[in-house]
């Protein structure tokens, strides 16, 4: 499985990354420190997060390759996944679409910096 993500989104989050610092994909399911809600929907979401290294990593069980580097996923999760995705960046509203090999799969992907005092309130996706 892997992640190929475009240069507008690589731009966007390359930033945030560095030494010591973790991507997850976050299966939004109330399940775990970095799921921001549980809420009933009909539709599957995911947001990209990233983590110091020593911040908790229960449950994400799985890795993803990307072009950013391994990404951490609850391994649960990767049923809704597909093998080859790609993550493009909406510049006009500053969010992330995901897709793979049948579509879409979160057209509005959220992004937390979990290393930042306010990465949460940023989530544009929120």
């Amino acid at each position: 499985m892997q992640i190929k993500f475009d240069e507008a989104s690589l731009t966007k989050l390359q930033p945030h990354l560095g030494t010591g610092k973790k991507l997850l994909l976050t299966f939004e399911d109330g399940v775990g420190p970095y799921s921001q809600h549980a809420m009933i929907h009909m539709q599957v979401q995911f947001t990209l997060n990233v983590i110091s290294e020593g911040m908790a990593t229960e449950g994400y069980d799985q890795t993803i390759s990307s072009n950013l580097g391994d990404i951490l996923v609850k391994g649960y999760s990767m049923d809704s996944l597909d093998e080859n995705m790609a993550v493009h960046l909406n510049q006009t509203l500053d969010t992330m679409l995901l897709s793979g090999d049948i579509g879409s799969i979160d057209d509005n992907m959220g992004f937390i910096d979990f290393t930042t005092a306010d990465g949460v309130k940023k989530n544009p996706a929120r």
